[in-house]
C-alpha cells in the first residue's frame, strides 16, 4: 500500500501549530469585534455563476470547480468536447465551485438577506478559501481569509478605520515595520484615460499588479505582449518609479490629471484617508501612497489597499479595496461597500520567520496530574472536574504507566505545572506541584489551587 499524501498546495496542522494560529485568528477576531464588525459564514460551495466574471481573466482561471454529482458527462456539452473546448465544458459539466475569496460570497449574501439586514452593515468572517495557484512560498491552494467589511455607505471615515483595523491587528501581533499602501482605481483609470487605453484598463491592471514580482521591465514587456501601444507605455512608465511623499506623489499626478475628472476624483479621496491618518496617527504602521498599487480583481473601484513587511519575501499580506458596483452583479445595485482581509497563512509565516510567536506549548492545558493508582485516579478526578469548573485547563494521565513515561508526556507537550498526588497528599490535601520549567515543587491546598496557577 502506497504512503497517504495530501494535494499540494495544502497543509496538514498539528497542535502546536493550531496554537499558533489560532493566537492569530483570536487577535484578528478581538480587533473585529472592538471595531464593531459581526460575524458570518457562507458555504465552501457557491454556484460556479456566482464566482465566474468576478476575478479577471486570470482570477477565472484559477477557481476550482466541482464536478456534477453523478454521471456528469451525461450532459456534457458534446461540441464543446469534440472541439477540446475546456472553457465551455466546464459549464456544461460543473454547476458549482470551491470559493475563490470572502468578498463575492459576502455581496450575495447582502443581496439575498437585504431585508434583513440594518446597513450600513459590518461584518467579518474568517474561513478558507481555494485557489488553484502554483504552490510556492506563502502561496497555497487552500489558506485562510480574514475579511472585515462595511456595506452600505459610501462615507471616506470606513477607509480610515480600516486602515487603523489593519494597524490595530498586525500591532497586536507585534510585526515590525510594516507598510499599509494605498491607492485609487480612480487613479489607475485615469492613468489609462490620459494614456488613450481607457478601453484597455484591465490589461492595464493586471500587468501593474505584477510589479512587485516582476519588476519594471516585467511590466513593460507584460504591456507589450498584451498589446498596449509603446506611446501609451511611455506616458505610464515613469510613474513605475516615482518616490516622496504622498503631497509630492499628489502635485505629480495632479498635474498630470489636470482637467480629468475621474484622475483629481481619486486624489480627493486619498488625501481624505491621509488627513485623517495624520491627525489621529497609527500605532506603529506606516501609511504609503503607492502609484502602482493596482490589485488585479476586477470588482475594486476606488480605494485599494496592500499590506507588505519590507525584508520579508513573501508579497503581501493582506489587502482589500472599495467596491460600489459589486452587489449590483447580483440584482441590488447602488450599494456601496469596502472590506479588508487578512491572509492568516502569510502572517503566520512571517511570524514564524521573524521568530515573533509567543512562547507556546503544544498543549492548552496548564496542569497535568501524575496517574499513581486507581484510588489516586478517582482522587485527581475529581480535583480536575473542579478546576475546570473553574476555568482552568487540566488532564489526568490515563493510566498508572511509569512515572519516566508520565513526565516525558509531560515535558514534551510543554506543561507548565504537574501535579503529583499520592496516598500522604490524598490524606493531608496538601498537593505538590512541580514547576516544569525549573523543577522547583512547592506544597499547595487543594482549596488553593487555583491561585497558585493564577499567582
Amino acid at each position: 500500500m502506497s504512503k497517504p499524501s495530501i494535494p499540494k498546495g495544502t497543509r496538514d496542522f498539528g497542535p502546536a501549530e493550531m496554537i499558533r494560529r489560532n493566537y492569530i485568528f483570536s487577535t484578528i477576531r478581538k480587533a473585529f469585534e472592538t471595531f464593531g464588525f459581526m460575524p458570518i459564514e457562507t458555504p465552501a460551495m457557491e454556484n460556479l455563476s456566482t464566482l465566474t466574471g468576478k476575478y479577471g481573466e486570470e482570477g477565472d482561471q484559477l477557481i476550482f470547480k466541482i464536478l456534477n454529482n453523478g454521471d456528469f458527462l451525461a450532459k456534457a456539452d458534446a461540441q464543446a468536447m469534440q472541439e477540446g473546448d475546456s472553457k465551455k465544458l466546464a459549464f456544461s459539466i460543473s454547476k458549482k465551485a470551491l470559493r475563490y475569496d470572502l468578498t463575492v460570497p459576502f455581496a450575495r449574501f447582502v443581496v439575498m438577506n437585504q431585508t434583513e439586514l440594518t446597513f450600513p452593515f459590518r461584518r467579518y468572517q474568517i474561513q478558507p478559501v481555494w485557489r488553484g495557484d502554483r504552490p510556492g512560498k506563502g502561496r497555497y491552494q487552500e489558506f485562510y481569509q480574514c475579511d472585515a467589511d462595511i456595506v452600505g455607505t459610501e462615507g471616506l471615515t470606513c477607509e480610515v478605520e480600516l486602515v487603523q483595523l489593519f494597524d490595530e491587528v498586525l500591532t497586536n501581533l507585534q510585526i515590525p515595520g510594516f507598510e499599509i499602501r494605498i491607492n485609487n482605481r480612480k487613479i489607475l483609470l485615469a492613468l489609462a484615460q490620459v494614456a488613450g487605453i481607457e478601453d484597455r484598463l484591465v490589461d492595464l491592471t493586471v500587468a501593474m499588479d505584477k510589479l512587485d514580482k516582476i519588476g519594471e521591465n516585467g511590466v513593460v514587456d507584460e504591456l507589450q505582449k498584451r498589446g498596449i501601444p509603446e506611446g501609451a507605455i511611455e506616458k505610464i512608465r515613469p510613474l513605475f518609479s516615482l518616490n516622496g511623499d504622498f503631497q509630492t506623489k499628489h502635485n505629480v499626478l495632479s498635474a498630470i490629471f489636470e482637467g480629468n475628472e475621474a484622475g483629481q476624483k481619486g486624489l480627493e479621496e486619498l488625501r481624505y484617508v491621509f488627513d485623517a491618518i495624520r491627525q489621529m496617527e497609527l500605532r506603529s504602521g506606516k501609511l504609503e501612497f503607492d502609484v502602482t498599487l493596482a490589485r488585479g480583481l476586477n470588482y475594486y473601484t476606488g480605494a485599494i489597499f496592500e499590506v507588505v513587511v519590507p525584508g520579508v519575501q513573501i508579497g503581501s499580506i493582506c489587502g482589500g479595496g472599495r467596491y460600489d458596483d459589486l452587489t449590483g452583479i447580483f440584482g441590488l445595485p447602488n450599494v456601496s461597500g469596502v472590506g479588508i482581509s487578512f491572509g492568516a497563512d502569510r502572517i503566520y509565516d512571517v511570524l514564524h520567520e521573524l521568530n515573533l510567536f509567543p512562547n507556546a506549548s503544544a498543549t492548552v492545558s496548564q496542569l497535568l496530574f501524575v496517574n499513581f493508582g486507581e484510588a489516586e485516579e478517582r482522587y485527581c478526578l475529581n480535583l480536575a472536574t473542579r478546576l475546570r469548573r473553574q476555568g482552568v485547563a487540566c488532564e489526568l494521565y490515563p493510566t498508572s504507566a511509569k512515572m519516566k513515561k508520565q513526565m516525558t508526556y509531560a515535558n514534551n507537550l510543554g506543561f507548565p505545572y504537574v501535579a503529583l498526588v499520592g496516598s500522604r497528599e490524598m490524606e493531608t490535601g496538601i498537593i505538590t506541584i512541580k514547576k516544569m520549567e525549573t523543577g522547583e515543587q512547592y506544597a499547595v491546598d487543594k482549596s488553593e489551587i487555583l491561585e497558585f496557577l493564577t499567582a
